[in-house]
């Protein structure tokens, strides 16, 4: 089997955003200026990186009828794979992610409290790819599936909960649900059946904004903080724009920028700082990798 299949079927051009969403859960659930570990977020990277393409497997597996309709050339449909061998690497696929977080749970001697949030995160993927189809909530489950990670890589490190981890995974959730939501009409445009673009039909996109709104006026307090701010900012405007212009392919164009931009989020949310400057290398690396495998 061709392994530039595996690629378009694992999304991989994305996964540097699941790197700086445990970068992110990292340094959040740290004291300020403590050192980082780094042996524990590289265990932890690939751990999610495996639940990651697991889940981008299943998705195609559980969709390969209504790809069969609206996305013929997928894998799948197009006979390129058998949908059995999909599900059987992505079901393998999460269970040695979760597998990966337990080894580092037991190595670092974090208990079984992320094992548990891991378990969890893998039976969120799962319920997504089979059931976010017509599914009202799926923005909220599909964005749940990332806070997780937040909340994964934090109790990985230390059993602190305070504000930071909770208040960063609710603005990074705010922020896939709206990018969601427009991810939920990417078939209905490659159908040639895409609504016309209203606010009143595309209001949920508002979401995007909040976490620049929010964190705004904390940003006040340094330079280098609300720079970060206002290109995260400045990224949503520029993907909304071209895709209120209705150019040819603005709506799948707009959700793989959106999806890179996550890591952009990741760095305003860390903070100027060594890991605010890997998640923007992880974001640049997103576009780039992109460019070759498609993020959708």
């Amino acid at each position: 089997m061709s392994w530039r299949i595996y690629l378009r079927l694992g999304r991989v051009s994305n996964l540097p955003t699941v790197w700086s969403n445990t970068l992110a859960g990292v340094a959040l659930a740290q004291a300020p200026n403590a050192a980082w570990p780094v042996g524990s977020v590289a265990v932890l990277m690939v751990a999610f990186s495996l639940l990651y393409i697991g889940g981008m497997f299943l998705n195609d597996a559980f969709d390969r009828h209504i790809d069969a309709r609206e996305r013929a050339n997928r894998p799948i449909p197009s006979g390129q794979i058998g949908a059995r061998e999909v599900f059987a690497i992505g079901f393998g696929l999460l269970g040695a992610g979760v597998l990966a977080v337990a080894v580092h749970a037991f190595a670092y001697g974090a208990g079984v409290v992320p094992i548990v949030s891991a378990v969890v995160l893998a039976g969120i993927i799962v319920l997504y790819d089979a059931w976010h189809k017509g599914n009202p909530i799926g923005p909220i489950i599909m964005g749940a599936c990332r806070v997780l990670v937040y909340v994964t890589a934090a109790l990985s490190v230390t059993m602190h909960r305070g504000t930071p981890v909770f208040a960063g995974a609710a603005l990074l959730l705010s922020y896939l649900i709206g990018l969601t939501y427009l991810a939920k009409h990417e078939g209905a445009y490659l159908a040639g059946k895409m609504p016309r673009f209203t606010l009143r039909r595309f209001w949920p996109l508002a979401l995007l904004f909040i976490p620049c709104l929010a964190l705004l006026p904390i940003s006040f307090g340094s330079t280098p903080a609300l720079l970060l701010d206002l290109a995260f900012l400045a990224w949503i405007v520029f993907t909304l724009v071209d895709l209120r212009r209705g150019a040819p392919g603005a709506i799948p164009r707009t959700v793989v920028r959106l999806i890179a931009g996550i890591s952009l989020l990741d760095a305003v949310l860390v903070g100027p700082s060594l890991g605010a400057a890997l998640a923007l290398g992880a974001f640049a690396l997103t576009l780039w990798l992109q460019r070759f495998v498609s993020g959708t």
